[in-house]
Parts: C-alpha cells; sequence; structure tokens
C-alpha cells in the first residue's frame, strides 16, 4: 500500500472480533510485537487498542452478539459517514449498522456490497485512524474475494472513486494513482459456504518467520510465495479462526 496515512476513500482502519480477547492479544503480541494499551474507544466493551511504538495500528474487540463471526474487520475513510451509507445502498449495498457516534472519536457504520462483503466506514473525529502503515507489524494491503467482479468493481467506484486496474488474474484498487488493495476472483477453489470477504494484510520482516510462528499457534492457509513481479505473501488463520495475510515489508506491491 502506497498510502502512509489515512486518506478519504482509502483503508484507515482494521479492528478483529474475536471468541478470545485474552488469547488473541497473546498470538499478535508473538507474532508482531504489538503492545496492547490505552487508546480511542479503550475499555469500550472490552476494546482494546494495539501500539507499534506510539502508534495505534489495530483492534481486537470481543464478539458483541452470537451471530458476528471471528475474522478481521476493514474501515474505510470517509468524509460523511451518512451520504456515504445513502451511496451504498444507491448502488445495491446494504447498511448493516450505525451510522452511530462513538464518542467524540468519529462517527461508524457497517455495510455490506452487493455480493455480501462486509466493511466498516469511519467518518474521524478526534480518531483519524492507524498511525503507521507500511511497517513491520501494520497493515499495508487489502484484499477483496468476490465471486462477481464486474459487480464490485462497479459499487466501489462509484461509492468511494477507487480506479480499478484489472489484469488477467488480478485487479488492483487505487485512489489518486496510490495503490492501496486488490481484488481476488473467488472460483471453485472456494468452497461454496466461504463468503465474499475482505483480507488485510499486515507487512512483516520475514514472511518464513512469521508463517512459522503461526504453524505452532494457528493454521496456514497459503504457504509463502513469492508473486511474480510482486511481494512475497503467506495467508494464516489465528487459533480463533480469522484469516489476515502477510507480505514482507518494502516488496513492490
Amino acid at each position: 500500500m502506497k498510502l502512509d496515512a489515512p486518506v478519504t476513500g482509502g483503508p484507515c482502519w482494521v479492528e478483529l472480533g474475536t471468541s478470545d480477547l485474552d488469547a488473541a492479544q497473546r498470538f499478535y503480541t508473538r507474532l508482531f510485537g504489538w503492545r496492547p494499551g490505552s487508546g480511542p474507544r479503550q475499555g469500550a466493551g472490552g476494546y482494546t487498542v494495539a501500539h507499534l511504538g506510539e502508534a495505534a495500528v489495530a483492534a481486537l474487540a470481543p464478539l458483541y452478539q452470537p451471530s458476528q463471526p471471528v475474522a478481521w474487520n476493514v474501515s474505510f475513510a470517509v468524509a460523511d459517514a451518512d451520504a456515504t451509507v445513502r451511496e451504498v445502498t444507491a448502488a445495491g449495498g446494504t447498511t448493516l449498522f450505525g451510522p452511530v457516534d462513538v464518542s467524540d472519536v468519529g462517527r461508524l457504520a457497517v455495510a455490506a456490497d452487493p455480493g455480501g462483503a462486509v466493511f466498516q466506514l469511519w467518518q474521524a473525529g478526534t480518531f483519524p485512524g492507524a498511525g503507521l502503515f507500511n511497517a513491520p507489524g501494520a497493515l499495508g494491503w487489502v484484499e477483496l474475494f468476490t465471486r462477481d467482479p464486474g459487480q464490485a468493481v462497479a459499487f466501489y467506484t462509484r461509492v468511494f472513486g477507487w480506479s480499478a486496474d484489472a489484469g488477467e488474474r488480478y485487479t488492483r484498487w487505487g485512489l489518486d494513482g496510490d495503490g492501496f488493495g486488490g481484488m481476488v476472483t473467488m472460483d471453485d477453489k472456494f468452497p461454496p459456504e466461504v463468503p465474499a470477504h475482505w483480507l488485510p494484510y499486515f507487512a512483516v520482516e520475514d514472511v518464513d518467520a512469521a508463517t512459522a510462528v503461526v504453524q505452532r499457534h494457528g493454521t496456514v492457509l497459503m504457504v509463502p510465495t513469492s508473486v511474480p513481479d510482486g511481494p512475497r505473501i503467506a495467508v494464516l488463520r489465528d487459533p480463533q479462526g480469522a484469516m489476515f495475510g502477510v507480505y514482507r515489508a518494502d516488496d513492490e506491491r
């Protein structure tokens, strides 16, 4: 991700909803060196902000309702959450929650695209989003997995104004020339019960070493792979079942 700070329309934050908050904190501290500490929304129903140095980089929270899956949730920055929700609906998406004010730190909504991939909208108040990107342990890329790429391109380019650079097998999302994510078409290799979803990637110094840590405590879904003309990546699952990716910091994406 070339973006190095939250910008309107781009990914600005990631949150983990987990069934075991203490175990998740231990796992990600071991993997990324995160330091759970105080920050925006700290203490709100167990909501815990993770830091690298003084920078807030992600959040971990318990599941707030029985139907909520264990998963990482990607937030996109918007100037007006209410207006964006109306645009989501007009473009064929669905509003699942909000918009609601989160004290003075911002305004939040949860939505789904026409294919069912869930994402969050964040209108900044006192908290704009992550304080670090593309450094080891920080967010660096987001990918949409969908069964209808044409529908997804129409939706996201309308709602957020993204560019969509379509290659033979992969589409790259961008904002004003800065790439920040991509799109993967879900084919027959994906079981029917796997829903469309957003997957965050975190930068690491060594993909193979990070994967070895996860092998001892979680699940490796895709072994470390060097993408032709791209980064070295792996796709992993934490002990509670949340999927995420890692890529070697400073690799071209």
